[in-house]
């Protein structure tokens, strides 16, 4: 057998662009590598703070995350993901920008899951800011929180974990209580899969993460053999 050779680092099918943050990441969220079980490779956007990501949409970040994403194909991962779902506004120029698989947001799986629900059912999406409706789904936002959203898009060195998942439940609650037709949730921001266990224990429902697409993926690029 030969191996062959030409790069720094090898056995990461997964690239992350990850925003410039200092706030903590627990296991579950996508910037904690504990949170998947295989590995994952990182490359920070300098100056891509929450604010002007998701506040702000800040088209000037644009080539720092092109940069970035060429960057991650150059180390070799065969597929890129982002840390932030609201990066779904740069999902065509990545994706133009690189030879590997692009897939920017958890938002890409409402299709796949409002195809699974009946005619009736609708799909419901958390968010950690409140986003405009493409496409029939029901939107709760945490963006009046305390525990959570205050602390990431603030960028704060100290997350009180249980605080953070209480508001994410009872925003879940609150979602099925004024739309009880809701068959699925999607958790649009990829630091609420920490509390995806927490969500589907009080609403009974099948919850879709940034997590749940990162291992789909992952399982195309490195299927299984039989």
């Amino acid at each position: 057998m030969r191996a062959r050779g030409g790069r720094n680092t090898y056995g990461h099918a997964i690239g992350i662009l990850v925003l410039d943050t200092v706030f903590p990441r627990i296991p579950g969220d996508i910037g904690h590598a504990g949170t998947f079980p295989f590995p994952v490779l990182y490359h920070r956007v300098r100056h891509a703070s929450p604010a002007r990501v998701v506040r702000q949409g800040d088209p000037a970040l644009l080539d720092s995350f092109l940069d970035g994403a060429r960057a991650l194909q150059a180390a070799g991962v065969l597929a890129i993901t982002t840390s932030c779902g609201f990066l779904a506004m740069f999902q065509r120029q990545l994706a133009a920008a690189v030879d590997v698989p692009v897939f920017t947001s958890a938002l890409q799986l409402v299709p796949l899951v409002a195809a699974m629900l009946g005619p009736s059912r609708a799909v419901g999406v958390l968010t950690v800011d409140g986003i405009s409706e493409d496409m029939r789904v029901v939107v709760r936002g945490l963006e009046n929180g305390r525990a959570f959203t205050r602390v990431l898009l603030e960028n704060e060195m100290e997350l009180e974990v249980e605080a953070a998942r209480r508001e994410n439940v009872e925003a879940a609650r609150d979602l099925m209580e004024r739309h009880p037709e809701v068959g699925a949730i999607v958790l649009e921001c990829t630091n609420m899969p920490p509390y995806a266990a927490a969500i589907r224990d009080a609403t009974r429902l099948p919850v879709f993460d940034i997590t749940t697409l990162v291992r789909m993926v992952y399982a195309a690029l490195v299927p299984p053999v039989y």
